[in-house]
C-alpha cells in the first residue's frame, strides 16, 4: 500500500479538515518509504519508539505527538534516524483529540462512560469531554478502574464525598486551572487528565472537585490505537503493531 493513499484515507476520517490549523496539527513529517506493509503506533515520536519500529520491521509510524521543537534537538534527531531506517512518520494531534474515535472518546469508552458534550476548545478543536456513568460509583473504584485501563498507577485527590456520576476529562495535557474550571462549571464530580502542577491541585481543593491524574502518554494512547485499527480495517493486508513506550511519567529511576 502506498503512503499517499493512506494519508488521503486518514484525512477523510476527520470532520475538522477545514479547520485552518488542521494541517499544522497533523500530517506526514518524514517520507522514509512510500511502500507500507506494517504500521506501528504509539503516543510519542522519540528515538526509543523509532528503535522499537525498526525492531518490528515497521514501514510507517503513526503517533499522536510529533517530536516537538521545544524538546530541543529531538525533531532533527528523529528525522535523521527515520531516514536512516527508511521509516515514514505520520502524526495527528488536536484533530485526534476532537475526533469521535480519538483520544478522549476512546478512553471514555474503556471507562464505561457515556459522552454528554464536547468541551475545552483549543484552536478550533474540542480537546475535552463531559461524560456520565449510568450508575454512580465511588471514588476509590473509579481510581482502580483507571489504573487497570492505563496499566499504571495514577495520582488522585478526593476533595468531596459524593459518589461519581459526572466526569470531566481532558486526555494528555489538561493540567491548567482553566481546564479544571471548565469541569467545575459543568457540575462534574471529578476531573481526569494526564498532567498537573501545584496549582491544579490547589484549585481542585479550593472548589471541592475530585482530581485524578494519569500520565500524558497513556491517557492518550487509545486514540492513536483507534486510528491504527481504522487503517487496518481499510487495508486488510497491512499489519499493525503497538510500539512499546516506557511509563516514564510514573516510574522513578534511582542512582
Amino acid at each position: 500500500m502506498k503512503l499517499k493513499e493512506i494519508e488521503q484515507y486518514i484525512l477523510g476520517l476527520f470532520t475538522t479538515g477545514d479547520n485552518e490549523n488542521f494541517h499544522e496539527e497533523s500530517g506526514i513529517t518524514v517520507r522514509g518509504t512510500e511502500d507500507i506493509k506494517r504500521v506501528g503506533y504509539c503516543t510519542n515520536l522519540t528515538l526509543e519508539t523509532i528503535e522499537e519500529a525498526r525492531k518490528n520491521n515497521v514501514d510507517l509510524i503513526v503517533t499522536h505527538h510529533d517530536a516537538w521543537e521545544f524538546i530541543y534537538g529531538l525533531k532533527e534527531s528523529c528525522k535523521e534516524k527515520l531516514l536512516e531506517y527508511s521509516i515514514s512518520h505520520y502524526f495527528n494531534h488536536l484533530p485526534l483529540d476532537d475526533s469521535d474515535f480519538g483520544t478522549n472518546n476512546s478512553l471514555i469508552e474503556k471507562l464505561g462512560l457515556e459522552i454528554i458534550e464536547k468541551t475545552h476548545k483549543e484552536e478550533g478543536f474540542f480537546c475535552g469531554r463531559v461524560a456520565e456513568f449510568r450508575e454512580p460509583i465511588n471514588f476509590k473504584d473509579l481510581v482502580e478502574r483507571i489504573e487497570i485501563v492505563l496499566e499504571e498507577p495514577v495520582q488522585s485527590w478526593q476533595f468531596n464525598d459524593r459518589e461519581i456520576k459526572r466526569v470531566g476529562l481532558v486526555c494528555g495535557g489538561g493540567g491548567f486551572t482553566t481546564d479544571v474550571r471548565e469541569a467545575v462549571e459543568r457540575n462534574c464530580d471529578v476531573y481526569i487528565t494526564g498532567e498537573k502542577v501545584l496549582y491544579t491541585i490547589e484549585y481542585a481543593k479550593f472548589v471541592g472537585i475530585n482530581l485524578i491524574v494519569g500520565s500524558h502518554t497513556f491517557t492518550e494512547v487509545f486514540g492513536i490505537q483507534s486510528l491504527a485499527k481504522k487503517i487496518k480495517d481499510k487495508y486488510k493486508d497491512i499489519e499493525i503493531v503497538r510500539l512499546k513506550e516506557e511509563h516514564l511519567e510514573t516510574t522513578q529511576n534511582s542512582i
